[in-house]
């Protein structure tokens, strides 16, 4: 498999850029275009994590409807939910749950860490 170009690697850039910044419209003409949905960056992070990360709930809907993993963790085992739930957002919680999020993906899981900082509010959202 060939490297990568310059060019690519800085569209790669802008694109995860996108996702932290909740850029949701733009992020999802370059998916549209062809960019993967389940892309990630050389720590494993998705754009659904980075989005679930910095809180921005509507990328995460648009992500997870252009077929993002809302269970794909990265390198060091998190997941999506788990991240959503360590920002304490609701509204990403909501959102990843709709899209699928499984809350004891990962490690710590996102019913482990809502336990961790004693979040009721979120627990009773990841519980069935």
């Amino acid at each position: 498999m060939s490297e990568p170009s310059e060019e690519m690697i800085e569209l790669w850039s802008r694109v995860f850029q996108m996702a932290r910044d909740g850029q949701t419209e733009s992020l999802a003409a370059y998916v549209d275009a062809g960019i993967a949905a389940n892309l990630t960056n050389d720590r494993g992070d998705t754009l659904v994590m980075l989005a679930a990360y910095h809180g921005h709930a509507d990328t995460v809907k648009v992500l997870l409807e252009r077929g993002a993993d809302p269970n794909r963790l990265n390198d060091r085992g998190q997941s999506p939910l788990a991240g959503a739930v360590f920002k304490n957002d609701p509204e990403v919680v909501k959102a990843l749950l709709a899209g699928g999020a499984d809350p004891a993906a990962g490690a710590p899981s996102a019913v482990d860490t809502a336990r961790m900082f004693d979040n009721t509010e979120l627990l009773t959202l990841l519980q069935p």
